[in-house]
């Protein structure tokens, strides 16, 4: 990263009453590593919390890590809290155990990169850096 570059600001968001937070600190180390700002929101995240996160913290990725199932539902509400709060223009990706048959359910409702279990940490990196101008 040269001088004039700005920093990739990245929400990590653990939704709901998934326990499950390994993962989620191996993707947020990758991403520090990558260069990014990561914002790590720490276990069992409502809608809100998030979308409030997203917000006062100005980050350019939202992002979630769902390993308990409940990734269309808590997605669903997710959804019109962020457009409530203008943030349709962020990147909005998701990890996690998202069996084949909800990705394109994750699309529709808008998030962009979807990475299922078992998806490469560089990966999802050049996604993002990719993806966010």
């Amino acid at each position: 990263m040269n001088a004039t570059e700005r920093r990739i600001k990245v929400l990590l968001g653990k939704p709901g009453l998934d326990g499950h937070d390994q993962g989620a600190k191996v993707v947020a180390r990758a991403m520090m590593d990558a260069g990014f700002e990561v914002i790590y929101t720490g276990l069992r995240q409502t809608p809100e919390q998030i979308a409030r996160i997203a917000l006062e913290e100005d980050v350019d990725v939202i992002s979630l890590s769902s390993m308990a199932g409940s990734h269309l539902p808590f997605c669903r509400k997710l959804k019109p809290l962020l457009e409530a709060n203008g943030l349709t223009d962020k990147l909005w990706v998701i990890g996690g155990n998202l069996p084949a048959q909800d990705h394109e359910a994750l699309r529709e409702l808008g998030f962009k990169g979807i990475f299922p279990s078992g998806s490469k940490l560089d990966a999802i990196c050049e996604y993002i850096r990719k993806e966010v101008k």
